[in-house]
């Protein structure tokens, strides 16, 4: 069941998101090589509960407040003091906020140093693919219009689309309906209304859009190994605008 959010609720989702916008702009600057995911994640974890709100992951059991997944993971990287960033690598983070039970929810992929002019293109078209989910977002058009608009722009420019995995509503929960694919199938349709608060977020990869999961039964790697971006947003649809909550 799609739950229309009233301006109360949307108003309480807006401040939780601006919280993981500021967490974002403080964040990305710290990161470079040589932290280990756990050392990004204890960052998050003493940021958000400074603040006031708690990471909205430990709702889902994960064991972060941040998935940090580098270079081949698509998503889901459990953080590990193992696991270090290196010159060249890039890092998705995704990573979610519950302030006073409102649930924010925005992805983000950073180069470390320099990287190759391959992830440079795979970030640029990952973005690209974002703000065309995004115009798509309004009043009137279908969900499938945010997955056909995302698709168009990871494909003409060659690269692999995530299917087994997308994007959802949220607000009140980490984990809504409708979900929102990025790639064009059949299934439920439903028109975008008002009072929508939805995650779109395209899961773009450099090869093969087909995926595996690792032991740890959280990871999500590329099939063939070659480099994957994402990038998100939680939008609010209005009668007649959409309002991207998290930007940055």
């Amino acid at each position: 069941m799609i739950r229309l959010k009233n301006e109360k609720q949307i108003a309480g989702i807006r401040e939780s998101c601006h919280l993981l916008a500021d967490l974002y702009k403080w964040l990305i600057p710290q990161i470079q090589a040589g932290m280990s995911t756990r050392d990004i994640d204890d960052l998050c974890v003493d940021f958000i509960t400074k603040h006031g709100g708690k990471p909205a992951w430990y709702n889902e059991g994960f064991d972060g407040a941040a998935c940090i997944s580098v270079n081949d993971a698509v998503i889901h990287g459990v953080p590990s003091k193992k696991f270090k960033i290196h010159e060249g690598d890039i890092v998705s983070l995704d990573i979610g906020i519950d302030l006073n039970g409102y649930i924010s929810d925005s992805a983000v992929t950073i180069p470390v140093g320099k990287v190759s002019s391959e992830a440079e293109r795979l970030m640029q078209v990952t973005k690209e693919c974002l703000a065309a989910g995004i115009a798509a977002c309004k009043v009137g058009n279908r969900i499938k219009d945010i997955s056909k608009a995302v698709y168009e722009v990871a494909s003409k420019a060659g690269f692999g689309v995530v299917h087994e995995f997308c994007g959802h509503g949220v607000g009140l929960e980490v984990h809504e309906d409708p979900s929102i694919p990025n790639v064009p199938s059949s299934g439920s349709n439903p028109r975008i209304q008002a009072g929508m608060v939805l995650a779109i977020e395209p899961m773009i990869n450099l090869g093969t859009g087909d995926v595996c999961i690792l032991d740890d039964d959280w990871t999500i790697v590329t099939a063939d190994g070659k480099l994957s971006a994402h990038e998100e947003h939680t939008v609010a649809v209005f009668q007649d605008h959409t309002e991207i909550l998290t930007l940055r």
